[in-house]
């Protein structure tokens, strides 16, 4: 095997771990694919001969050039049009996994909340605390001294508390999820709120649709009475699995136009976040022979 075929077949291999990381990242599955590419690219012209661990050096390119992505993120000085819902990681057929979907698969919620997060903590945070990356090379990645990148972390993990945790059960949230679905379907307000949290959040990003509703609704009976005027004619609402939870895809017409994922604690559904934006779910590429 020529050098070339040797690495192309290595940089393969590490792809998937790569795809993830960058994901986790950027919670973008678009830009992770355009980083890993960056990260090819950046390989292919490189002399790795030196190199001892090459999914290592990797895995520094690709953290590298997501730090630079989310700094940029954060340089815009635009207004954002409303709340940004992570892409989604979607199974529709209930076979194996996606290819991301791991056994830690990180849920929409704890992604909403990395977006708060400063870039160099999300980095330090999802480093060390999802893949186990030493902080000397954490501090190399962020320009800071181990300990500085420690304290990065340490900020970030505050901050992730936050997230809720769902129960681990996705048989069990699933029934919340169909109860969740009868109870809308059937208008009855009782039955909604007996599966929704008091304080439950649904965030809905539609891709800054004009005249669009108001895209943060708080509290059971708000999302409740906004669970019942939502019209499904004309549409199908299948099952899913959304980031490693329960979750529904819309479609209408054979094209897809909602994904759903829902976050239930203890039962009860503590967040929905809804991605109805047009151009990403075209990016999706989750339109298919599902009707």
């Amino acid at each position: 095997m020529s050098q070339p075929d040797w690495l192309a077949a290595r940089f393969e291999e590490s792809r998937p771990h790569l795809r993830t990381v960058a994901y986790r990242m950027l919670g973008s599955l678009s830009e992770a694919d355009d980083v890993v590419q960056e990260a090819w690219l950046r390989l292919s012209r490189s002399d790795p001969s030196g190199v001892e661990n090459l999914r290592g050096w990797l895995t520094t390119v690709v953290s590298r050039v997501c730090l630079d992505h989310l700094r940029a993120r954060k340089a815009r000085s635009e207004e954002p049009m409303g709340p940004h819902v992570p892409d989604p990681l979607v199974d529709q057929e209930g076979g194996p996994e996606h290819e991301l979907q791991l056994a830690d698969s990180v849920g929409l919620a704890l992604l909403v909340v990395l977006e708060t997060l400063a870039p160099a903590e999300r980095l330090a945070f999802v480093l060390h605390d999802l893949f186990a990356v030493p902080f000397d090379d954490i501090a190399a990645i962020v320009g800071r001294t181990p300990t500085a990148a420690r304290q990065l972390a340490s900020r970030a993990r505050r901050r992730v508390q936050s997230a809720p945790r769902p129960d681990a059960d996705l048989a069990r949230q699933r029934k919340v999820v169909d109860a969740f679905l009868a109870a809308s379907r059937d208008g009855n307000f009782e039955a909604l709120l007996a599966v929704l949290d008091p304080d439950v959040v649904l965030r809905s990003d539609l891709g800054g649709v004009p005249g669009a509703a108001a895209r943060v609704v708080r509290g059971a009976a708000a999302v409740a009475k906004g669970a019942m005027l939502g019209s499904r004619e004309g549409k199908t609402i299948r099952p899913a699995t959304v980031n490693g939870g329960a979750g529904v895809v819309v479609t209408a017409r054979g094209r897809v136009v909602t994904v759903v994922g829902f976050t239930i604690v203890g039962g009860k559904i503590v967040e929905l976040n809804v991605l109805a934006d047009p151009a990403r779910l075209r990016s999706l590429a989750l339109d298919g022979p599902h009707e």
